[in-house]
């Protein structure tokens, strides 16, 4: 059953990612099909759209061996989205027959016709930092659309300035997950920035070291990899790297040995080269957390050419980045904070860190494989209740029970009656906020976290 690759394009998936790829690669002439193994009312809407664009869609149709055998026109390469798993059985049978497979990032690299990258990717922080960095070069005058994990998928955002008959930005900023990382191996970008690493996403990587390896494989590609010495995982392995750029939010004297930064601070003051470049206060987000993810922004900014005093003006104007302890309009006397981007427990400790207590937390959802033990220690010290909702009710209640947490805990469905409920709670026991830090996956109760953070928004609004 082997194929013989010369016309045919196959993206896998009528995700957003997929929807992009197909576009970008009819846009260039290329023959596509988009095989979905679900089918929906919502799913046939979007097929009906790239029919109209001349791409072939098939619905309820499996990655399977069988279906590539079915097509009448041989296959020249095909496209996955990043929810395939890079190790799937059709795709490792699709190699062996010499088919080219790649992830949708790797397509929108080569698509992009040599516009310089700056790739990030952590297990906590990209989020926030593709955010700074892409609106340091924006007011400091250069044309750099950001895209990927987070906004518009890379292939959306490369077919959109194909299109627009514009010149060609000066530079991509991506944020980049290990899955998107691990599908697109010839990605190389000119900046590359690793946030941190905590152990997440094992139950599709097996184990920290081969996720750990997917994401060194980004930055050892790149040509500037820029490291933050604050994570305890990444500072362990300094010694592994012969070339980085690193930045630290302490002092460059508490540093071990291999780790010479090129920005850290002292006395309040962001230090390069000797030099003073700017106040370290000039961002106006909370926590220690996001001084790292300054100065991993203001590396990319110095590589980029922007001066220290371009950055501090517009770092004092970055107004926040949504869902990533976003803060709501107050209501009845409290503070709410939508931190729906808190996908793990690591994600959601650096938040309770980040504010002052007492607090009542709403977390809840898809639980994801992890230590809770820092989170629920942190829950211990800032949170007087939690109310647990979604799928994971009865394992987290089972988990604070254990933790002897010390505050109330409740459980509800969903967010719908959670909202009200945390303001109860947080009148009884006189608390200063609600935050909204879920430590788990939304596809319980929704289509990403993005989803489940404008909810949350909405509910507070209403009140």
């Amino acid at each position: 059953m082997a194929i013989t690759a010369t016309d045919l394009t196959v993206v896998v998936g009528l995700a957003r990612s997929g929807i992009g790829a197909a576009k970008l690669l009819r846009h260039r002439g290329q023959a596509v099909l988009v095989i979905e193994s679900q089918t929906s009312p919502e799913l046939e809407a979007k097929a009906a759209e790239l029919q109209q664009l001349g791409i072939e869609v098939q619905l309820g149709t499996p990655l399977s061996p069988e279906t590539f055998a079915a097509l009448a026109t041989a296959v020249r390469s095909v496209v996955v989205s990043p929810g395939i798993r890079w190790d799937h059985p059709t795709l490792a049978w699709l190699r062996q027959q010499g088919i080219c497979v790649q992830g949708e990032m790797e397509l929108a690299f080569g698509a992009s016709g040599g516009v310089p990258w700056i790739g990030i990717t952590g297990t906590n922080g990209k989020t926030t930092v593709t955010h700074l960095v892409s609106h340091l070069l924006r007011h400091g005058g250069l044309d750099a659309p950001m895209g990927g994990n987070v906004g518009f998928s890379a292939t959306e955002l490369v077919l959109a300035r194909l299109k627009s008959g514009a010149p060609p930005p000066d530079w991509l900023v991506m944020e980049l997950s290990s899955y998107q990382i691990e599908a697109a191996p010839k990605l190389a970008p000119r900046l590359g920035i690793w946030t941190t690493l905590t152990p997440d996403h094992l139950e599709r990587h097996g184990s920290l070291e081969a996720y750990r390896a997917i994401k060194r494989s980004l930055l050892e590609r790149s040509a500037v990899p820029i490291l933050n010495a604050d994570d305890p995982d990444l500072r362990a392995h300094a010694a592994s790297w012969s070339r980085a750029t690193w930045i630290t939010a302490g002092s460059r004297d508490a540093l071990p040995g291999p780790i010479q930064p090129s920005l850290w601070i002292e006395n309040d003051t962001v230090m390069g080269a000797g030099q003073p470049l700017m106040d370290a206060n000039c961002l106006a987000m909370p926590g220690a957390h996001n001084r790292q993810n300054l100065l991993l922004a203001v590396a990319a900014g110095l590589e980029a050419g922007l001066s220290g005093a371009q950055m501090e003006r517009a770092l004092r104007a970055f107004p926040g980045v949504p869902h990533r302890l976003e803060r709501l309009p107050e209501r009845q006397g409290i503070t709410f904070y939508n931190d729906s981007k808190a996908t793990n427990y690591d994600a959601a400790e650096v938040a309770l860190k980040a504010l002052s207590g007492p607090l009542v937390v709403l977390a809840g959802g898809q639980s994801k494989q992890g230590n809770p033990g820092s989170w629920l220690a942190a829950l211990g010290e800032k949170a007087a209740a939690v109310v647990l909702f979604g799928a994971a009710q009865a394992e987290f209640q089972q988990l604070l029970r254990e933790a002897d947490f010390p505050g109330a805990v409740h459980r509800c469905q969903a967010l719908t009656d959670g909202v009200p409920l945390a303001v109860q709670l947080a009148q009884t026991h006189q608390c200063r906020a609600v935050l909204l830090s879920p430590a788990c996956a939304s596809f319980d109760q929704y289509g990403d976290f993005e989803a489940r953070g404008d909810h949350f928004r909405q509910l507070v609004e209403a009140l």
